[in-house]
């Protein structure tokens, strides 16, 4: 596996390979890189995509991915997360329902809430339905800053 750890507004990520596809973007919790870094090219060319995003210079991400580490249903919501376009936001519902069970709201949040690919897949884009800002994993302060890189404001809490 391939590590690269880049320094972000969010804290720092850590961005994994295994055999030329990306298999996860994490913040880290404590803020501290854990473990020797071994980038490679495609964590590199992740890195650079991610700064362009972070200098409003990038609104799409063409990276190679590697959604098998999830079940079915999770790999549809993440794949249909990764469709949401920049500066726009979806309800958990209507995520649910474009991945093929709208009665699914609870699962789909917690596929969500497990995405591997945090930015490059934006889970920082799903709201809740009545227009609040919902949950996210590493910090609802954290989404904010995210939603207002990208220009979007949520009002309600």
């Amino acid at each position: 596996m391939n590590v690269e750890y880049m320094k972000t507004p969010l804290g720092v990520l850590r961005i994994q390979e295994e055999e030329g596809k990306l298999t996860g973007i994490h913040l880290l919790t404590d803020g501290e890189p854990e473990g020797m870094e071994s980038p490679s090219e495609v964590t590199k060319e992740a890195a650079r995509q991610l700064l362009e995003y972070f200098d409003g210079k990038r609104t799409e991400f063409d990276l190679p991915l590697d959604f098998s580490q999830g079940s079915s249903f999770r790999q549809k919501v993440w794949k249909e997360m990764a469709q949401i376009p920049y500066g726009r936001t979806v309800s958990y519902g209507e995520l649910a329902a474009k991945a093929g069970s709208k009665k699914a709201c609870r699962a789909c949040g917690t596929a969500v809430g497990r995405n591997p690919f945090i930015i490059v897949v934006p889970c920082h884009r799903v709201i809740k339905g009545d227009g609040s800002i919902g949950g996210f994993a590493p910090g609802v302060d954290k989404k904010r800053i995210l939603l207002n890189v990208e220009g979007i404001e949520i009002c309600r809490k």
